[in-house]
């Protein structure tokens, strides 16, 4: 006589009720609309859709100016066609936090003398406290030091005793006009360069040190 099987009946029907278990209590991931799943980063989102947790970027780094805009042409007084030219006003905003210090570099961006990478500079100021937020019109042009502590060049330091501002001066009857670049740099610490440093000078001792950047490119022909 056979022997009974139902002992391996009664095994099977065990080892099956037990994946069945296990299948069951899984965890299974959150649903979203349509039965879709839910990714982490969904869930954890807020009522405004913010990533929770996250705080919104502070603003970039602004520079402006009344007396000079993007793609607009550079009033006279500003230009060698004065009698008398002066800096124009400029003012900025939202400095990043950390700025110990920043830098303007103005220059002409189409001359490119011995068919190098450098423009033409027009006026470079540098450690200018954290603090400031704006150049007054007419800086004084006939010194390298500033109330304030900065220092300022033009590449051309001492022509006709002027330091400070150069006025754009492109050649005349060019009826392409030249683009001058206002730049603004925020820095993580102050130079302390020379009153005689370069313009080199003054880009060496900014790399990896920029917090912000800021820009203006006004026009200008005659």
């Amino acid at each position: 006589m056979s022997k009974p099987r139902f002992h391996l009946l009664a095994d099977t029907t065990i080892v099956v009720l037990a994946l069945s278990g296990f299948a069951a209590g899984k965890q299974t991931p959150q649903n979203g609309a349509a039965g879709q799943p839910t990714s982490g980063a969904q869930a954890n989102r807020g009522a405004g859709g913010r990533q929770a947790g996250n705080a919104p970027a502070p603003p970039p780094l602004r520079l402006t100016s009344a007396a000079v805009g993007d793609g607009v042409q550079i009033p006279a007084k500003y230009t060698c066609s004065a009698e008398q030219p002066v800096s124009p006003a400029l003012q900025w905003t939202n400095p990043p936090r950390g700025t110990q210090s920043f830098v303007l570099i103005v220059h002409d961006m189409e001359p490119r003398p011995r068919k190098g990478v450098d423009d033409i500079l027009h006026w470079m100021v540098w450690d200018m406290p954290g603090t400031a937020s704006q150049l007054p019109e007419a800086v004084l042009s006939n010194t390298a030091d500033l109330p304030d502590g900065s220092h300022q060049t033009n590449g051309n330091a001492g022509q006709g005793g002027i330091t400070g501002y150069r006025p754009p001066c492109p050649p005349q009857g060019v009826p392409v006009p030249h683009h001058y670049a206002f730049e603004i740099f925020a820095l993580d610490q102050k130079l302390n360069l020379p009153e005689n440093a370069t313009r080199a000078d003054v880009q060496k001792a900014m790399d990896g040190h920029i917090v912000g950047h800021s820009s203006i490119v006004a026009l200008f022909n005659r």
